[in-house]
């Protein structure tokens, strides 16, 4: 019993990081996904320059590890005279992240849209900017939904990375912890349980809503 009441002691100061671990897993959601779209939409662009700017930002995004993606917002923009905070820099890192993994996932489900949609909606007289945000845009993102949702885990997980900038997130926290008697293999198996008590639950009910599309189309 020990150490349940050793283990309760610790939890105050690792809810506290783990507030900043989902604050900064939210960030990049609410505005990595909407960037996503736009880089989706670029990616299937006409225009070869727009095509080949869209293509480069998701590639760099999905090529490049998420640390070396924080590193360089932290690190290396001061050379150029733009410095951020540790939180800044980890929210801007995972909304790239974000935006990259999430434009892929859109753009294959509006691809996955059957083209007598297309049809059916030149036939009605719509233009293509009705056609996409009216036909296709609502029907590929249903299909997106479930992949949109593990993308949000895995900017959640990847919260942790922001421990390399001393960001003072879950990870962080539970080091802080650790340090102080050198019992990290306790305090690690404990952060280790919150963020399973997130993702989890979370894997649980994106694997449900994607039963739930599938059955539904």
């Amino acid at each position: 019993m020990n150490w349940l009441i050793e283990w309760a002691g610790y939890l105050p100061q690792l809810m506290s990081g783990l507030g900043v671990s989902l604050m900064i897993a939210g960030v990049s959601i609410v505005a990595g996904y909407p960037l996503g779209l736009v880089l989706s939409v670029m990616v299937q662009h006409r225009n070869l320059a727009v095509r080949t700017l869209g293509l480069a930002v998701v590639e760099i995004g999905r090529g490049a590890p998420a640390l070396v993606i924080l590193y360089l917002f932290y690190y290396g923009l001061p050379k150029f005279g733009i410095a951020f905070e540790s939180i800044t820099a980890a929210c801007l890192a995972l909304i790239w992240n974000s935006a990259a993994y999430s434009s892929e996932i859109m753009r294959a489900g509006m691809q996955s849209v059957a083209r007598g949609q297309h049809e059916a909606s030149a036939a009605l007289g719509l233009s293509r900017g009705h056609t996409f945000f009216r036909v296709i845009m609502p029907q590929g993102m249903r299909s997106a939904i479930p992949g949109l949702m593990g993308v949000a885990i895995q900017m959640f997980q990847g919260t942790s990375l922001a421990y390399a900038i001393a960001v003072p997130e879950l990870m962080k926290s539970a080091y802080n912890i650790g340090s102080q008697d050198f019992n990290y293999l306790q305090i690690f198996a404990l952060a280790g349980i919150c963020y399973a008590a997130i993702s989890m639950p979370a894997t649980w009910i994106t694997v449900y809503f994607e039963k739930r599309l599938a059955r539904h189309t």
